[in-house]
């Protein structure tokens, strides 16, 4: 049973056969993917299928599923997706899902148009990227079971936290009207054929693509350059121990880079090992993992700027604070 479980989280849903088949092209064409520009052409084309894959499947099951239920059913179904209970729904939904935050975002397309309430997709969406089960396994062998506990209670916590704010502000106006798709009426729901079904889920996911795929193509873009050309020597040297801006200074740096959560473990775990606190090391990791630009760039297609203006503002907030509460009680843990 591990061995089927580990399976499908490496091959199907992390597509670890996509990144092989990619390192063989370009080591075919005398490039090495740990170099500069070897791990930018990896990166561009790897996250830009894996992306694309992920977009256009999921879309097309959720169209399809949806072609059986109109609006009205959909809507009475996921009722009970209500409140805090739903955001935990969503947060937990998150940590078995070990995607990048850019890998989420078809995902939260999927959902939100499937009819679940945004507060719930925003605190899987904050989640996903950023609490795993196989991340939460790698930091406990690293740091320790007490400093994965506290990770994994924090990212769930603002996950949960800014799912539920964004559900009370009532912003589900603020979403692009394509991500809903074109909705299904009852008497044609009832009437349509596999055959009609499949076409409609095609549709949409054509629709959805087009609308979608040139902002995956620039978020990937900025995202190679980063990932590949932004020396760890920098990110170090400006987060030395005693500086009283670190935590913010960490979000804030944390934020244009791209990467996911196993990217940045080897960077936590030297900044750890030169002295800087475990709230500055946490509110790194997390911004690396949910606010990159990259991945706010491809979000910005999808909904419209005052609602990324607040899952942005709602994130910095909860990162800051819980980088200082925990630099606070780092002698209790550590």
């Amino acid at each position: 049973m591990e061995v089927v479980g580990s399976y499908l989280m490496d091959q199907v849903l992390k597509m670890q056969w996509l990144s092989d088949l990619v390192t063989m092209l370009v080591g075919a064409f005398g490039l090495d993917v740990n170099s500069q520009w070897g791990g930018t052409i990896h990166f561009l084309i790897y996250d830009t299928v894996k992306i694309v894959i992920l977009l256009c499947v999921m879309i097309f099951i959720i169209s399809y599923i949806q072609s059986y239920f109109p609006p009205e059913r959909s809507k009475r179904i996921l009722g009970r997706f209500k409140g805090i209970g739903g955001n935990i729904v969503g947060a937990l939904l998150g940590t078995v899902t070990p995607f990048c935050a850019c890998s989420s975002i078809p995902l939260f397309i999927a959902f939100t148009r499937a009819g679940l309430p945004l507060g719930v997709t925003f605190s899987f969406l904050i989640s996903s990227p950023m609490v795993d089960i196989a991340s939460i396994i790698l930091i406990m062998s690293i740091f320790g079971p007490h400093v994965a506990l506290i990770y994994t209670v924090v990212g769930l916590v603002i996950a949960v936290a800014g799912g539920t704010v964004i559900q009370h502000l009532h912003m589900d106006d603020q979403v692009a009207d394509f991500v809903r798709g074109e909705a299904v009426d009852a008497v044609q729901a009832e009437t349509m054929t596999k055959q009609e079904r499949a076409t409609y889920a095609l549709g949409q996911t054509a629709e959805t693509f087009k609308k979608v795929f040139p902002f995956i193509l620039l978020g990937v873009a900025i995202g190679a350059l980063i990932h590949n050309w932004i020396p760890q020597d920098i990110v170090e040297a400006v987060l030395g121990d005693g500086n009283p801006f670190a935590v913010v200074l960490a979000t804030l740096i944390g934020a244009p880079i791209y990467a996911d959560i196993f990217s940045t473990i080897p960077i936590a775990e030297a900044l750890f090992g030169k002295g800087v606190g475990l709230g500055t090391i946490l509110a790194f990791m997390m911004s690396v993992t949910v606010l990159s630009i990259p991945s706010l760039t491809m979000l910005s297609r999808v909904v419209k700027p005052k609602l990324l203006a607040t899952f942005v503002g709602i994130c910095l907030i909860g990162m800051i604070i819980s980088g200082y509460v925990f630099n606070w009680l780092q002698p209790l843990f550590v």
